[in-house]
């Protein structure tokens, strides 16, 4: 019995050697009881509060669009069942996959089993994905919202939940095949020590970051830029067939020949005319009043041509103006679409690209666990922008938040009862 103990230590000790060597992370396999083993009580005390409370913002953030989405009338529209379901996705990284993280950060060792590593990796890839996909399902409704006149009307909720099923689905399929026996032989030999780590067959690997980020990723910059490429050709249209004609010649004005004051004027027809002949007689009046010259004995023609200059430079005015706020909806433009795909880049990138790298690059590699640390959680503090980029931009959804924080959904509600009783 002896033998077979220490013969047994000896191949687990082994397995472990293998771990930490095949383990890019660096982690830490130690031996003892399986429970928390925090570095220091100031580390578990610090690191603690900050991803609590980003936990807690993010899941504030998500529930806020969710129920902002439920109560508000105005956001009862097909294109927002799509908001909806990525605030699904990133309220499930927050409450299902942030803490089981933040609780490995804390602790020198993975305590809770492998049945438990693997169940907490495929749910933490799932709800990624997903919100990753929903991404790029949300860019491709804009771009058809844009360069498709008609589909704002005709958007229907089998094509939105079509989009949303698919991304699912999608993440589904990237998230399952660990669980299925797609791992390497060191996974193998993980599972047996304190290290939680995903799969590192090179093989998923490669088809879990180009499906779940690098793709994804290709097609949602490459419709933003098609996206600001039609939105700032049709405000440029627009332009061109509101912005009034130069080249159209100034209607004629009939003067009156001062000359001839025997001759009585042509009584009008009706009322308008009467009015209208008032109004330029009073503006006429107004011009000569105000200027010296007129005053002087300058004659009703020398009025006339003055107002005729007057009209004809207010059109190049207004041309001026709005060709500014043309430019200012442009400059809008781009600059949202930059704010939704440099978050996302800069938020996922740096994880993925540790993530492809580390099973072809081995032992030889070695990543400070502050590094990796890093890039996952920057990676998780995407659920906590999404909310807040995605729905920042509109009115509806600053109203319904106001409405939300001060109650008066509540108070309408409870009005609403009293006025029934």
């Amino acid at each position: 019995m002896d033998v077979a103990n220490v013969t047994i230590l000896d191949v687990g000790a082994a397995a472990r050697n293998d771990v930490m060597t095949s383990s890019l992370g660096g982690n830490h396999t130690l031996r003892g009881p399986l429970t928390l083993q925090p570095y220091s009580m100031v580390h578990l005390l610090v690191t603690s509060t900050v991803l609590g409370l980003m936990i807690l913002a993010t899941i504030i953030g998500n529930v806020f669009v969710i129920a902002a989405i439920v109560l508000e009338r105005n956001l009862h529209s097909v294109a927002n069942y799509l908001i909806a379901s990525l605030a699904v996705a990133d309220l499930m990284v927050a409450a299902l996959v942030m803490p089981l993280a933040a609780v490995k950060e804390v602790s020198t060792q993975w305590f809770m089993g492998p049945e438990m590593c693997d169940t907490w990796i495929f749910v933490d890839v799932l709800c990624c994905t997903s919100s990753i996909l929903h991404l790029v399902a949300v860019a491709l409704d804009r771009y058809w919202a844009v360069t498709r006149v008609d589909y704002i009307k005709n958007r229907s909720a089998k094509r939105i939940l079509g989009m949303i099923a698919l991304s699912w689905t999608m993440s589904v399929c990237i998230s399952l095949p660990p669980l299925i026996g797609w791992k390497d032989e060191t996974d193998a030999a993980r599972e047996a020590t304190v290290v939680c780590l995903i799969s590192q067959d090179w093989a998923y690997t490669v088809f879990s970051t180009l499906g779940a980020f690098y793709v994804p990723s290709f097609f949602m910059i490459f419709i933003y830029m098609k996206i600001y490429k039609a939105a700032k050709s049709r405000i440029r249209k627009k332009r061109f067939k509101t912005s009034p004609s130069a080249g159209k010649s100034a209607p004629a004005v009939n003067t009156v020949p001062t000359s001839t004051p025997a001759t009585p004027a042509k009584t009008p027809t009706n009322s308008g005319e009467h009015s209208d002949t008032n109004r330029n007689n009073k503006h006429i009046a107004c011009a000569m009043e105000s200027s010296p010259g007129l005053r002087a004995g300058g004659s009703l023609l020398d009025v006339t041509k003055g107002l005729l200059d007057k009209k004809r430079s207010s059109p190049h005015r207004k041309d001026r103006a709005k060709e500014k706020l043309e430019q200012k909806r442009e400059r809008k433009a781009a600059r949202t679409l930059a704010i939704i795909t440099g978050s996302f880049i800069s938020c996922y990138l740096p994880f993925f690209i540790i993530a492809i790298m580390r099973p072809f690059c081995g032992a030889s590699c070695h990543y400070p666990e502050l590094l990796l640390s890093f890039v996952l959680w920057l990676g998780y503090f995407n659920s906590l922008l999404n909310p807040i980029i995605y729905t920042i931009f509109s009115p509806d959804f600053r109203m319904a938040f106001r409405k939300i924080l001060f109650g008066t959904y509540h108070k309408s509600r409870g009005g609403g009862r009293a006025r029934r009783s």
